[in-house]
């Protein structure tokens, strides 16, 4: 070993050394805290290790033995080592990167469950972005029409990595709690810390769109779901309405999907009410299959404001409407900017709102309150790198099309 010329075995002990020190550095430093390589830090640290990269491959020019770094050996096994750390990562569950696992077991200790900010990940990456540049770098000094595709797949992976990593500490990922009516520009972080915005979000209106009303049997005794190994729903889309449910037969009397109850000595009777803390309620008509029982009362879901009904079928078993599952929840918001810059919009789960290098995702609201929240959480993204790693992408999306075009054809 260590004989020239170098081949795998070099390669993978070189990978093998670096994976150690890795380990080494996380057993005593802990791990990689993003705080230390945010703007400008990240910067210079990339542009002193393109410098070195470069200076590299102008020495490895007149070194022969250098030009191993820019073979397929080093390149084949640094790729290797890096994508054992991704499936082990892909493996196993990941932990939020701000968390502190000081007082863990060593698994999680050494990086394993926190990869993105462990020793050994990042070493390996940077090890392969220093095998994928001088690659890159040779095929450049010796460039040639046909390695155009070679080029763009390789440059456009060494960007997107590269940007990825470096872009890490500067993303930004906040958490804002927006009240009704009253604009909010604080927000809080991973570690709970608070971070004034250079905008402000004013929540005007909250909605939500809800599934039908679904009926199902609980076990009286129990309190399980009838059957109890596979439980049944019936949805109530249409009104009025007969289904079937196991063995009794509900007509849909009366839907008022917006009430409230008004109690009597003995009973609860519901009336239609638009007001705050309005429930879904069904006035239905049962009767058993079998025996022919009939029953009929009001069915709730109940909420914040007015308690949830039943009716009870029999000694075994009662109807009951669980909570109305939602559809879609929506905040009409109006943002203003630092530069008095204003934008109404609708924010709702997977249509985030871009603006001023931010993105505002619908996170949730209050549970408790349902569609009559006064508030809604929104969760703003910041990464002022990603459009670089777009553009890695991009080339290397390039290089795969002309790679395709370029190809020889094969005569039949």
């Amino acid at each position: 070993m260590w004989k020239q010329p170098w081949g795998y075995l070099e390669g993978w002990t070189i990978c093998a050394g670096i994976f150690i020190t890795g380990m080494i550095l996380q057993f005593s430093l802990g791990k990689i805290e993003h705080e230390s390589f945010r703007f400008p830090v990240n910067l210079i640290t990339g542009g002193l290790f393109l410098l070195f990269l470069f200076s590299f491959h102008l020495t490895s020019k007149k070194i022969n033995r250098l030009q191993w770094f820019a073979g397929y050996s080093a390149g084949i096994t640094s790729l290797a080592s890096l994508l054992f750390l991704v499936i082990i990562m892909g493996l196993t569950r990941q932990l939020p990167s701000s968390l502190d696992v000081s007082e863990e077991d060593w698994f999680v200790r050494m990086g394993f469950m926190q990869m993105t900010v462990s020793w050994s990940f990042i070493l390996l990456s940077f090890y392969f972005l220093w095998i994928l540049g001088l690659i890159i770098l040779r095929k450049l000094s010796r460039f040639k029409w046909k390695d155009t595709g070679f080029i763009l797949n390789h440059a456009g992976l060494f960007i997107a990595f590269f940007a990825a990593i470096l872009g890490s500490s500067d993303l930004q990922r906040l958490r804002l709690v927006a009240p009704l009516n009253t604009p909010e520009w604080r927000a809080t972080d991973e570690k709970n810390n608070m971070v004034e915005l250079p905008l402000a979000i004013e929540l005007n209106a909250f909605t939500i769109d809800e599934y039908p009303p679904k009926l199902m049997l609980l076990d009286n005794i129990t309190g399980e779901v009838l059957p109890r190994k596979k439980p049944v729903t019936v949805s109530v889309e249409t009104f009025p309405t007969v289904v079937e449910l196991l063995d009794w037969k509900l007509e849909i009397v009366e839907y008022l999907p917006l009430a409230a109850g008004i109690s009597n000595q003995d009973t609860i009777n519901y009336v239609e009410f638009g007001g705050e803390g309005a429930t879904s309620v069904l006035f239905i008509k049962s009767r058993n299959l079998i025996d022919g029982t009939v029953k009929e009362g009001w069915v709730s879901s109940g909420n914040h404001r007015f308690p949830y009904a039943y009716l009870k079928l029999n000694e075994k078993a009662s109807l009951i409407m669980p909570d109305r599952e939602p559809k879609r929840f929506a905040s009409d918001v109006t943002v203003y900017t630092q530069e008095g810059n204003r934008k109404d919009a609708v924010i709702e789960v997977n249509k985030p709102l871009s603006i001023a290098g931010w993105k505002i995702y619908q996170l949730s609201y209050d549970d408790v309150m349902g569609k009559w929240s006064q508030y809604s959480v929104f969760e703003l993204v910041k990464d002022p790198w990603l459009p670089v790693v777009y553009s890695g992408i991009a080339m290397l999306l390039a290089g795969s099309i002309f790679l395709f075009l370029s190809a020889p054809k094969r005569s039949i």
